[in-house]
C-alpha cells in the first residue's frame, strides 16, 4: 500500500490544478422533479443542509496535505490502471474531489471530467486549484449538485468516482442506483466509503464519558456501513461483477483535540438529522481524557481507526463475464472427483 508511512501523523490537505476550460454549473437548472431539494428523500438519516455547510468549512480548513486522503484516493484511482478499457467521459462525486483530480495522472485515458459536490465552496476552492495541476489535456468542468439526485442524463458517462462522499446520503442504494443509469453500458463505477469500524476508539471514550457525566448517551458519531452490507448494495443498484474490498488504516495525533480538528478539516463531523447540538464542555473533557487513557501509546500519540470500503460495479453489457445458465454444466463434479481422486 502507496503512502502508510506517513500515516502515523496527522495529515491535511493540498490544492494543486492546472489552467483549463471550466465551468461551474448548478444542478437546479438541470434537477428535475423533487420540489423540495436535497432534503426530500424518503430516509432522513442526515442533515443535507448542514452536510453542505460542513464542506464550506472544510473548503477553508484545508491544509497542505493529508496523507490519509491522499492513501485513499490513490488506492481507489489504482483500480483504473487494471483496467484495458479507456473511460472517455468520468463524473467525480462528491467527497475528496480535490485530491482525486490531482493524483489521477491521466490514469483511465479521461478526457472529459466533471467534478460535482454540494457545497459551492468546495467546487470554487476546486476550480482555482485546477491551474496548479500539470496539464494532461482534460476537459474539467464543474457542478454544484447533489449525490442523491444526480443532474445527469442517462447512459451518458463511462465512469462514475466517488472518494469519500457517499457513506453521507440518505438513501445510499438509490444514489448507487442513479449512478449505475448515468453510466453507459460496460460504464465503471468506483467508490470508497467509510466503514463500521471507524473511530470506534473515539465511540467507546464518547460512551463511557456521556454515560459518567450525563448519565446517558446520544448519538455523536454518524452510523457506517459494514463490509457485509458493501456486497449486497452493489448487487440491489443492479451492478454487474461486483467487487468489495477493505482497507483499515490506524492515524496517529497528539490528541484527541487534534482528531476533531482533523474530522472538520475533511468535512467527518457529526451530520445526524437528531443530533444533539449541545456538547457540554465536561463531557468534551471527560472524552478526551477517557480516550487518551484508554488508548495513547507510550509516546503520548492517540490512534484513530479509519476502516474504508472500496466498492468497483459495471453496468450490465453483453461482453462482460457472467455464470452459465443453472443446469448447463457438461461435466459432473462426481466424475472429477473420481478422476483426481484415482490419481492420488
Amino acid at each position: 500500500m502507496r503512502g502508510l508511512s506517513s500515516l502515523c501523523r496527522s495529515s491535511w490537505l493540498s490544492r494543486t490544478r492546472r489552467e483549463a476550460p471550466f465551468s461551474i454549473l448548478f444542478s437546479n437548472t438541470l434537477c428535475s422533479d423533487n420540489s423540495d431539494g436535497v432534503q426530500s428523500s424518503r430516509i432522513k438519516i442526515f442533515d443535507r443542509h448542514f452536510r453542505r455547510k460542513q464542506l464550506d468549512r472544510a473548503a477553508w480548513l484545508m491544509r497542505s496535505k493529508d496523507s490519509f486522503v491522499d492513501t485513499v484516493a490513490e488506492n481507489l484511482l489504482d483500480r483504473l490502471e487494471d483496467c484495458k478499457k479507456t473511460f472517455p467521459t468520468a463524473l467525480c462525486l462528491g467527497g475528496s474531489l480535490e485530491a482525486v483530480r490531482r493524483l489521477l495522472r491521466g490514469r483511465g485515458a479521461i478526457e472529459r471530467l466533471i467534478m460535482m459536490s454540494t457545497s459551492h465552496d468546495m467546487v470554487k476552492l476546486c476550480r482555482d486549484a485546477e491551474h496548479g495541476v500539470q496539464s494532461e489535456n482534460i476537459e474539467t468542468s464543474f457542478m454544484v449538485g447533489d449525490e442523491e439526485f444526480l443532474p445527469v442524463k442517462e447512459s451518458s458517462l463511462d465512469l462514475v468516482i466517488s472518494c469519500l462522499g457517499l457513506h453521507w446520503t440518505n438513501d445510499l442504494p438509490g444514489a448507487m442506483i442513479q449512478s449505475r443509469l448515468a453510466l453507459k453500458p460496460d460504464g465503471l463505477f468506483l467508490a470508497a466509503i467509510l466503514g463500521g469500524e471507524t473511530l470506534k476508539e473515539l465511540r467507546i471514550a464518547c460512551t463511557v464519558a456521556q454515560m459518567e457525566r450525563e448519565g446517558g448517551i446520544s448519538p455523536r458519531i454518524s452510523p457506517l456501513a459494514q463490509v457485509r452490507d458493501a456486497g449486497n448494495l452493489l448487487t440491489r443498484a443492479g451492478f454487474s461483477l461486483p467487487g468489495v474490498d477493505v482497507d483499515e488504516f490506524v492515524v496517529r495525533y497528539p490528541s484527541a483535540l487534534d482528531l476533531v480538528e482533523h474530522l472538520r478539516a475533511m468535512g467527518e463531523t457529526n451530520a445526524l438529522l437528531q443530533r444533539n447540538t449541545i456538547l457540554k464542555r465536561e463531557t468534551a473533557l471527560a472524552t478526551a481524557a477517557i480516550y487518551d487513557s484508554m488508548f495513547a501509546a507510550e509516546d503520548g500519540t492517540i490512534p484513530a481507526t479509519f476502516q474504508v470500503i472500496y466498492m468497483t460495479g459495471w453496468r450490465d453489457h453483453p461482453s462482460q463475464q457472467r455464470a452459465k445458465r443453472r443446469g448447463s454444466a457438461t461435466v459432473s463434479f462426481q466424475d472429477i472427483q473420481k478422476q483426481f481422486g484415482s490419481e492420488s
